[in-house]
């Protein structure tokens, strides 16, 4: 078999292992830290006064509560493993039908904050690059500084005071552009710094040089060598971002009141719904690592040099 599709199996395989490692981590991370909380759903109730003593003891039997720790994770662990999330032991509802109902909302707002901060986070450091003493590049340190600096949950909330509460511009519950743009605004931060930074270390190298010797456009050299050649780091910060859009999703949902997987979630904690707050982090956790192993393949894909890591 070719050695350089060796080594590309090689690396991939090893990247699959690592990241069903760290999937494993999360999941037993998972379970015993959120049994770490006081109080459990039953106490909840209790407290709400919808349940007798009795009824709390009979049900805590049922759910399992009353077991070791051990016993409980590995009759969760054994669920998992099947695909069975369990049920809400505040619903009564299986979680997969929650999720099924809250998912959507969700994926569409991070990946249109994802849409928003590729498409202005690869453009911008690329029109920096064409035209250097142009706006565009004092463009791309301000919205690099804004990102750094500028909590997404702080932006949301001052948004829903100016724009809905003071200005009336915008609904207070369920506008969905704002949060996009909040997020889609400090995607484009973290991307366009690293990207023209990387564009501008090989604008310098040798190779680029030399085709500015042999007569080509300015516009040709970085769009079709220097662009391409920034682009590996890139595609591996792009798995690292959504962690935080995702993230910055469920916060921006509980800040706009969006009927999302966030809002599902603060419900679920304040709750104790334990199998609830467990399946969602542990989609959010696989789904990341997930993305993260895709833009990995595709990195050793793209430049053989990392096929040797």
């Amino acid at each position: 078999m070719n050695p350089h599709l060796l080594r590309l199996l090689g690396a991939i395989g090893l990247d699959i292992l690592r990241s069903a490692c760290i999937a494993l981590g999360i999941i037993t991370f998972t379970f015993f830290v959120i049994r770490m909380i006081p109080g459990d759903v039953v106490d909840v109730r209790g407290i709400e006064g919808s349940l007798t003593y009795s009824q709390q003891t009979s049900m805590r039997e049922d759910l399992g509560l009353n077991q070791p720790w051990l016993t409980q994770f590995g009759q969760w662990s054994g669920m998992i493993l099947s695909g069975d999330l369990g049920e809400s032991a505040r619903y009564n509802r299986p979680i997969v039908d929650l999720l099924a109902i809250v998912l959507p909302s969700t994926l569409l707002l991070g990946a249109t904050a994802l849409a928003i901060g590729l498409i202005f986070g690869i453009s911008l450091p690329t029109l920096a690059c064409l035209y250097p003493r142009s706006i565009f590049v004092g463009i791309v340190e301000f919205i690099t500084i804004w990102s750094i600096t500028m909590p997404t949950f702080s932006i949301g909330i001052m948004s829903v005071i100016v724009f809905a509460v003071w200005l009336d511009w915008i609904p207070a519950i369920g506008n969905f552009l704002v949060p996009a743009i909040i997020l889609g605004v400090d995607t484009t931060g973290s991307l366009a710094k690293m990207l023209y930074e990387d564009m501008k270390d090989v604008e310098a190298s040798e190779y680029v040089r030399a085709a500015r010797a042999r007569g080509l456009s300015r516009s040709r050299i970085i769009l079709h060598h220097v662009l391409p050649n920034a682009l590996s780091v890139t595609i591996a910060l792009i798995g690292m971002m959504l962690a935080g859009i995702f993230t910055g999703a469920l916060t921006m949902e509980v800040v706009f009141g969006l009927p999302g997987l966030g809002t599902m979630t603060l419900q679920a904690i304040q709750g104790r719904d334990y199998p609830v707050v467990q399946a969602i982090i542990i989609w959010l956790g696989l789904a990341v690592i997930f993305a993260n192993l895709v833009t990995e393949i595709i990195r050793k894909l793209v430049d053989p040099r990392l096929r040797t890591a």
